[in-house]
């Protein structure tokens, strides 16, 4: 390596730690946009929408952090190591959470979507009703699902931050 790529290399550490510090920042501001809007807004209902609308724009952020990190970590990689490492550990984090994302995105919201299609407003049906308790069910998973990336992203950070400060120029 020459010193020529130093600014190349400083400028790929700068975007992989804004791409994970979005994406991280985001996942621990979306808790509280969800409650703010569930005390906030006049009925459960319209919360709902803005906390499903909220999460899809998440999710797409999500998807452009994660594609943004590991291109950049695949390419630093490359520059730093000599060879491109596709089962870094840090490789292996991001697209668990990019694999999450897509879970939540792709299967669950779809299917709370098609209940709340099938019943109206969730919040007006018993709790013993069975399309509240799959609704309900769902959301579960949904939290899950978002928890796990949350603390797959802190992980991903430190070890970033790790690598990052190893290999610095």
């Amino acid at each position: 390596m020459n010193l020529g790529t130093i600014p190349c290399m400083n400028f790929l550490r700068f975007l992989m730690l804004l791409a994970l510090a979005v994406w991280l920042g985001a996942l621990v501001f979306f808790p509280v946009t969800a409650a703010t809007a569930f005390s906030a807004l006049p009925d459960s209902h319209l919360a709902g929408l803005v906390v499903r609308g909220s999460l899809l724009k998440l999710h797409v952020m999500g998807f452009l952090c994660g594609a943004l990190f590991l291109v950049c970590s695949l390419i630093y990689s490359r520059v730093m190591l000599g060879r491109i490492n596709p089962f870094a550990f840090s490789h292996i984090l991001i697209v668990l959470m990019l694999m999450l994302t897509a879970i939540s995105q792709f299967r669950i919201i779809p299917r709370m979507d098609a209940l709340r299609a099938a019943a109206g407003e969730i919040s007006l049906l018993g709790p013993g009703d069975p399309i509240r308790r799959e609704f309900d069910r769902l959301h579960v998973w949904s939290t899950r699902v978002e928890e796990g990336v949350l603390v797959a992203g802190i992980v991903l950070l430190y070890f970033t931050s790790r690598r990052l400060a190893a290999t610095r120029l």
